[in-house]
């Protein structure tokens, strides 16, 4: 895929979002009137989480066919990741939400509705098809893209800044959680965490299941409220992650810049 498909896969991923939660901002009586009441579970919504998604595949299809997307999904199965990184994203990101919320006297874990786990185990899962699809995206064209031309640090710190704002309408809306949210912290929280997860996805060579299982763990229901707490303890993580990387987060050296790994791509030549 070309780089020059950037402003194409912004305008399309924008427009579909943009789109849908202006309509319900600027015109809430009448979408409402016309597809229901949004809110988290509404298929808008999803659509419009999906946005990022939408416009990788319909890039990936246009540039390489059914051949080049299959080898673009591919990177869902690269499960091989350093240990470190294992640990961090299936421990140590559970253990940043409850340090945040205990700093602020709240629980170690999300109280349990009066129905007990079902509900919050059935959001959970809902989650795991929601935000971190965004990742075939951002993550999964962006990134690889944005890296032929900087370096991993910040091409993550400007993913992070056209995701906060790709979000901005949202805050506008009542009826989901980002209606009652501070959007300045949020947006400083997705520069944070978008420059944090790019080792992850050059160290597991392009892997999509890594990211978006950090994504997961970002909105796993039974991780209690940490804010503002969180932000400023993955604030110091990334910090440390920055150094700890240095040598190749402020290098282009072993960053993946192929959206279709070669691998992949050879196969199907084949």
């Amino acid at each position: 895929m070309p780089t020059r498909a950037i402003p194409l896969f912004l305008a399309m991923t924008f427009l579909i979002t943009w789109g849908i939660v202006g309509f319900y901002v600027l015109n809430p009586e009448l979408a409402s009137r016309w597809f229901g009441p949004i809110s988290g579970s509404h298929p808008l919504f999803f659509l419009a989480t999906w946005a990022p998604a939408i416009a990788a595949i319909v890039l990936v299809l246009f540039h390489a066919g059914t051949a080049g997307l299959r080898g673009f999904l591919s990177r869902l199965l690269l499960w091989r990741a350093p240990s470190g990184w294992v640990v961090f994203v299936l421990i140590g990101l559970p253990l940043v939400f409850m340090a945040g919320s205990l700093i602020k006297n709240g629980p170690v874990l999300a109280p349990l509705p009066s129905e007990g786990a079902g509900p919050m185990v059935a959001v959970m899962l809902m989650m795991l098809f929601l935000g971190p699809i965004e990742e075939l995206g951002w993550r999964g064209v962006l990134q690889p893209l944005l890296q032929r031309h900087m370096a991993p640090v910040w091409s993550g710190a400007l993913i992070g800044a056209i995701w906060g704002l790709w979000h901005l309408p949202a805050f506008y809306l009542a009826g989901t959680v980002f209606g009652g949210w501070n959007f300045l912290p949020f947006f400083i929280g997705n520069v944070v965490l978008a420059v944090l997860v790019t080792p992850i996805l050059n160290r597991t060579g392009g892997s999509l299941l890594w990211p978006m299982l950090f994504h997961w763990q970002l909105i796993t229901p039974f991780w209690p409220d940490a804010q503002p707490w969180d932000t400023w303890i993955l604030a110091i993580v990334a910090i440390v992650v920055i150094w700890w990387n240095r040598e190749t987060m402020f290098t282009r050296e072993g960053a993946v810049t192929e959206v279709i790994p070669p691998h992949a791509a050879l196969q199907e030549a084949r």
